[in-house]
């Protein structure tokens, strides 16, 4: 007889599923198991990775995207197990995970649902990991903000039950979709997930469905998994809250009275509108604190320069006028955080080489400008200067002192490299090694943790500790991301030391035999990983805003010069609408390679391009095969240089019509 039967939905993260799959080998070890695939009409030959590397696994192909329900019901239908497990692709699982569910449920005859910890690819608690039933009341707390801001509150977070301690199994009412233990005679009597639920809430109305068929619903707090893509990767969006309303809104028809529901609905609109100023309230502050900041720094010292150099150079209490510190300085404070903002200054993480280029750039831009002056605006190019020495030391030291009065690890870069440990074996070590030269990360490589026996007979310098050290050498060597090999290293140590080590490191785990390494960095975004076809420059918001940049003033000035221009082109016809699209962002002046197949379909979304690539080969006959690469280097390699290159030599064809 079967004992479990694991569902995975699929949907285009073939690299987070293939992970999933191989920890799930060792999970159910010793356990009578079957697992379903079942694809959503994936692009990304996720199904032909399946059949190649994973043939034990029943995969269920669908022609079209069915949503979660219907394909998690695909299976269920088909499950012989005992008990039957929805598990999210982008998870990874503990050996012991599965042994701890099966023991707890048999050991609760009266649970008709499991829940277990779950943590995001930071080593991160995810609060969705339990939750209660999400009533009016409990519904505006979460949507208000209330939630969040009294997140242990009985009366204010019961959304995700605040008040019950995140390391003890507690019974509860309601389980995330991303790991449901279920049993199937439970399961079978409370019936399948509801399809009219698409991407949201099915997992609480079955959750409550099994809560009035008279089962228990539990938070198993002994186990613990990954789930990179948490919701709360989703939740500070404003989609999500409208995603998550239209789900709330199945589930007060199908569950409260009419009264109820219109009440529900009223309730959860006002928490919405409530939500949504508050998030756009903080994003606003959010991006223009520091800009404002920097600004108010520097006026301050050009205050002090101005004067300091007036007493003690030009030997004048008062030698420059007004003007100078009420327009100039303020103009040139513009072009110095303008600068820095266009040169990646306030992205985050912070990486201190891009406040100093743009504080050299604003000073190059000023110091350019300020020749062509009029002589009665030429105050001093001195001061220019030093002022651009203030801008890059004033940027930089308060950048240092946030991060030490916010109690965290003090690790800036002053390049554009992070600090990378590898543990491992050390012949795994050296392929993951090998694997991140081939796909082009910039890395600045601090050595080799391998297991305490292998530290005894290691002579390899680049081996600096062992397993057992891992957590003080991190400390020590300022790592910024550690890449576990899990070939000879149990996932539940991984996600134990993700656990304990703090957010402070980024973490990736390769598989045995992947040719990806895969984690996620970041909780506001789903998922990040290394790979030949995945690890793209052009998706960096950096590049994305240099290259929005570089179309616009090109348009614009192309523009202004259009009679002269229209000379040079040996295609005219469409050029006046081509700028006009390329200035209103519509269009861009270098895009993919068109193809009439999905050629592009794995690659980031971008605007189509008046040029592409292919204007750079012009004698070549480019197959599919050249062109999906060429389209592959361009999105990887992506610099706004290349793009300049492009122009240049397929300049005479930017008035050509585009599609």
């Amino acid at each position: 007889m079967i004992k479990l039967s694991v569902i995975i939905v699929n949907y285009n993260v073939k690299y987070f599923l293939e992970q999933l799959l191989h920890s799930l080998e060792r999970a159910c070890n010793d356990i009578s198991s079957e697992i379903f695939v079942v694809d959503n009409a994936s692009s990304d030959e996720s199904v032909k990775m399946l059949k190649s590397k994973f043939p034990d696994v029943i995969c269920i192909e669908n022609k079209e995207n069915l949503g979660f329900s219907k394909a998690n019901n695909q299976a269920i239908r088909l499950a012989k197990g005992e008990y039957v497990l929805l598990l999210n692709p982008d998870t990874v699982v503990s050996e012991d995970t599965f042994k701890k569910s099966i023991a707890f449920m048999d050991d609760h005859p009266d649970a008709g649902c499991l829940g277990v910890k779950m943590l995001d690819g930071k080593g991160r608690y995810l609060p969705e990991s339990k939750r209660g039933l999400p009533t009016p009341w409990v519904s505006f707390c979460k949507l208000s903000g209330l939630t969040t801001l009294f997140p242990k509150s009985k009366l204010f977070a019961k959304y995700y039950l605040g008040h019950l301690d995140e390391n003890k199994n507690h019974e509860i009412e309601v389980l995330a979709g991303a790991y449901m233990f279920m049993r199937k005679t439970a399961l079978d009597k409370t019936g399948l997930l509801d399809e009219d639920f698409f991407m949201y809430g099915e997992d609480i109305d079955l959750s409550y469905r099994f809560l009035k068929a008279g089962f228990k619903n539990f938070y198993l707090a002994e186990t613990s998994i990954i789930h990179y893509k948490g919701e709360s990767t989703k939740r500070g969006s404003l989609n999500y809250v409208k995603v998550f309303y239209q789900a709330m809104d199945i589930y007060a028809k199908k569950h409260f009275t009419v009264a109820g529901a219109r009440f529900y609905h009223a309730i959860i609109r006002i928490a919405i509108y409530f939500k949504a100023f508050f998030e756009l309230s903080k994003r606003i502050a959010g991006g223009i604190f520091l800009p404002l900041f920097d600004a108010l720094l520097i006026f301050f010292g050009m205050f002090f320069l101005i004067d300091f150099w007036s007493k003690n150079v030009k030997e004048a209490e008062a030698y420059y006028p007004n003007l100078y510190l009420e327009a100039i300085i303020p103009a040139y404070i513009l072009v110095w955080v303008l600068s820095i903002f266009f040169s990646g200054g306030y992205d985050k993480p912070l990486k201190i080489y891009k406040l100093v280029r743009g504080g050299i750039i604003g000073t190059i831009i000023i110091s350019s400008i300020y020749a062509f002056l009029d002589e009665s605006l030429r105050y001093s190019r001195a001061l220019i200067i030093l002022g651009g020495v203030w801008t890059i030391a004033v940027t930089v030291f308060s950048r240092i002192f946030f991060k030490i009065i916010s109690h965290k690890r003090l690790k800036i870069d002053f390049n554009n490299q992070k600090k990378i440990l590898i543990a491992g074996n050390l012949n795994e070590g050296k392929r993951v090694l090998s694997l991140l030269s081939q796909f082009g990360v910039e890395k600045n490589f601090s050595g080799f943790v391998v297991p305490d026996e292998n530290l005894k007979n290691g002579d390899n310098e680049q081996i600096v500790g062992s397993y057992s050290q891992l957590e003080s050498i991190s400390g020590l060597l300022n790592i910024e991301e550690i890449i576990f090999c899990s070939a000879d290293m149990p996932y539940n140590h991984i996600i134990s030391w993700m656990e304990s080590m703090g957010q402070e490191v980024d973490f990736k785990i390769v598989s045995p035999g992947n040719q990806s390494i895969v984690g996620s960095n970041s909780k506001n975004a789903a998922g990040d990983l290394y790979a030949v076809d995945i690890n793209l420059s052009i998706t960096q918001p950096s590049q994305k805003r240099n290259k929005r940049l570089m179309d616009t003033f090109l348009a614009l000035f192309l523009l202004v010069f259009s009679p002269i221009v229209l000379l040079f082109l040996k295609e005219k016809s469409a050029l006046w609408k081509n700028l006009f699209l390329i200035i209103g962002g519509k269009l861009s002046f270098v895009g993919y390679i068109k193809e009439t197949d999905s050629t592009t379909s794995n690659l980031p979304n971008i605007k189509s391009g008046v040029l592409s690539p292919a204007d750079t080969y012009q004698a070549l006959n480019l197959d599919k095969v050249n062109i999906k690469r060429l389209n592959l280097l361009y999105a990887r390699d992506y610099k706004v240089y290349n793009d300049i290159e492009i122009i240049r030599k397929g300049f005479s064809k930017i008035g050509r019509k585009t599609a």
